[in-house]
């Protein structure tokens, strides 16, 4: 059940990701972040009904992790922005998928199998094959600035007791909102997007916030390093999107990517 978890993590990171590079193209990056913040905190209220009994620690954990996600989606947008996919994707991803496996085991004390670590070893290259569409600008800070979000915004939340059920996904995403305000006040002189603009800013952060609440679960079950990385295959979603709702051509190294992104799933379930 973990592993599914983290795949329908996988897939709403994918989803989100897919509609705010392509929103991010047609209105400032910073009014995708806060939008699609916005539509996370409306999801992740479900947090007030579902059961939980949060601690402060549990909270404080949770807000880190919403600056992590506010941090990450910011600089991720603004190098989409730039049509800096093939560069900015990858690097988040990988960095934002290395980094929490290195601190799992170097201080949380996890020790994947075997298998798990050669199902790390061939998710790494796979998902900068997924990732790579040749061609755009070097936005190579973006993606690393990113990719340290993306770490903080894993790690954090894993760290929260079981016991705070859903609290801590609605503390980070409050403060991934109020992380993300202070530039998009600065766009305030920019046009106001269309209704339709602004509820699809928001519908790609609900499926974020959706995304982090699997994880959750998913890191509740199995090891936290392999939750990350089996959450972290996302960037095969947008590709897949791309070929069937864009009809964009497949590349040789994308399609030996995918393929041993599915290699890489079974051998990460023997956590």
């Amino acid at each position: 059940m973990g592993t599914l978890l983290a795949l329908g993590s996988a897939v709403g990171y994918g989803v989100a990701d897919f509609a705010g590079g392509l929103l991010a193209r047609r209105v400032p990056f910073a009014t995708v972040a806060f939008l699609g913040q916005l539509g996370g905190v409306a999801l992740a209220a479900v947090a007030l009904v579902a059961p939980g009994s949060p601690s402060t620690v549990d909270i404080l954990w949770g807000g880190l992790s919403g600056v992590g996600t506010g941090v990450g989606m910011l600089f991720l947008f603004r190098g989409l922005s730039r049509g800096s996919m093939s560069v900015v994707v990858p690097t988040s991803a990988i960095g934002g998928m290395v980094l929490p496996v290195l601190v799992g085991v170097a201080l949380l004390g996890e020790r994947p199998s075997p298998l798990s670590w050669l199902g790390v070893a061939v998710a790494v290259p796979a998902l900068w094959l997924v990732s790579r569409s040749g061609g755009g600008t070097t936005a190579a800070p973006d993606g690393l600035i990113a990719s340290v979000g993306i770490a903080t915004q894993y790690l954090a939340l894993a760290q929260a007791s079981p016991e705070a059920g859903l609290w801590p996904v609605l503390a980070g995403r409050v403060t991934g909102l109020l992380t993300v305000l202070p530039l998009f006040i600065t766009t305030r002189r920019a046009p106001r997007p269309r209704p339709r603009t602004t509820l699809a800013c928001c519908a790609a952060g609900a499926a974020a916030a959706l995304a982090l609440i699997l994880f959750r679960l998913a890191a509740q079950q199995q090891l936290v390093a392999i939750a990350v990385v089996l959450s972290s295959l996302y960037p095969a979603i947008p590709v897949l999107l791309g070929i069937t709702a864009l009809r964009e051509r497949l590349s040789r190294r994308q399609a030996f990517g995918l393929v041993a992104a599915a290699i890489a799933i079974p051998l990460l379930a023997h956590s």
